[in-house]
């Protein structure tokens, strides 16, 4: 089964495709201040190298936006910098070449800065990034009685029609709350009413488990209706943690690839080998493996190859030993201290 995406327009960022039938792009932010220069710098190239490909950077003051110069023309990815409430730090940051630019159309309210922002975007043909936050909704009062996705939504696309009328060529969508339900019905609904690119998120959705359990499900549902052209998983984690989960999601989903995919049965009273740390052993030999395969690891031999008949090899351990198994096909049994060994043996006959 594969995912019908939506067909959307598409531009790029840098050499980054957004849209149309471009791969789904990882974005995440740096986690601190960005006019610490050499840090910021450091933090974007290991972002870089774990699939990161866009970065976003918190501007809070002068000395963040005149940063950006030095970030963007070391940064192996594109830069977006994320203001709010300062046209001021806007036009600052444009200025400093970025790659593209966030605002929040909730705390940068006037119409004249918006023109001068739009005008300043096009000379750059820089991309603008409308994002609105349910934390900091704009106060109109022909806002005050709608529902709360509305609320997301309408104040959104008037950003999108002014930005549009300006001759901006280049908008990325995003609308954000931290209530799963909300937000995937916000973006359900402005899926419909415009072609632009969405970037998809759930915004402070928690620590740990909790956070990433709640931007799976709201990420997760959104990609499953072909909806998101970008994708932040926002998490109280260091960013790399942000790009582990992003990956996943994508990799679940059929819609990117990123080198050797691990599944793993759960484990029961069946099973007669340690299939966490197996499965944890097999994940550390194949990290560094980059070939687009799924390999099982299943705790039994009762039902293990049949249950994972889909993946391009497998283990099914049994006591003191195990099977290898091809599509669901046995091709042999083996001592359990050779697993590993037998396993990266077939995967590079593969």
């Amino acid at each position: 089964m594969k995912i019908k995406r939506k067909r959307t327009k598409k531009f790029y960022i840098r050499d980054t495709a957004i849209g149309g039938n471009s791969p789904i792009t990882i974005q995440s932010m740096t986690k601190v201040p960005t006019s610490d220069t050499k840090e910021v710098i450091r933090h974007i190239k290991k972002l870089a190298l774990s699939g990161c490909d866009i970065i976003r950077l918190a501007v809070l003051n002068k000395k963040d936006a005149l940063s950006l110069g030095k970030i963007v023309s070391s940064s192996p990815i594109p830069v977006i910098a994320d203001i709010h409430f300062s046209k001021e730090l806007a036009l600052l940051s444009l200025k400093q070449g970025v790659d593209g630019i966030r605002i929040n159309p909730g705390n940068i309210t006037k119409k004249s800065d918006w023109k001068l922002i739009a005008k300043e975007i096009k000379k750059r043909n820089t991309v603008l990034r409308i994002g609105v936050n349910s934390g900091s909704l704009p106060e109109k009062k022909e806002y005050h009685n709608l529902n709360e996705v509305d609320k997301l939504v309408l104040p959104c696309l008037d950003a999108v029609h002014f930005f549009e009328a300006q001759g901006v060529k280049k908008i990325k969508i995003s609308l954000k709350a931290s209530n799963v339900l909300e937000t995937v019905a916000a973006y359900e609904k402005i899926s419909k009413k415009t072609s632009w690119p969405l970037h998809v998120g759930v915004t402070a959705t928690g620590t740990g488990d909790t956070g990433i359990v709640k931007a799976s499900i709201g990420i997760g549902s959104l990609l499953c209706q072909g909806i998101g052209d970008t994708i932040r998983v926002s998490l109280n984690d260091p960013s790399l943690r942000e790009i582990t989960v992003a990956k996943s999601i994508l990799q679940s989903l059929n819609l990117r690839k990123f080198g050797i995919e691990v599944i793993a049965c759960p484990g029961c009273g069946r099973s007669q080998v340690a299939i966490l740390k197996l499965a944890k052993q097999v994940e550390a030999s194949v990290k560094k493996i980059h070939k687009n395969i799924k390999i099982a690891v299943m705790g039994c031999i009762v039902n293990g190859p049949g249950e994972a008949k889909d993946a391009d090899l497998g283990i099914a351990g049994g006591k003191g030993e195990a099977l290898i198994f091809k599509k669901g096909a046995i091709i042999a049994r083996i001592k359990e201290k050779d697993i590993i060994k037998v396993l990266l043996s077939e995967i590079n006959k593969i």
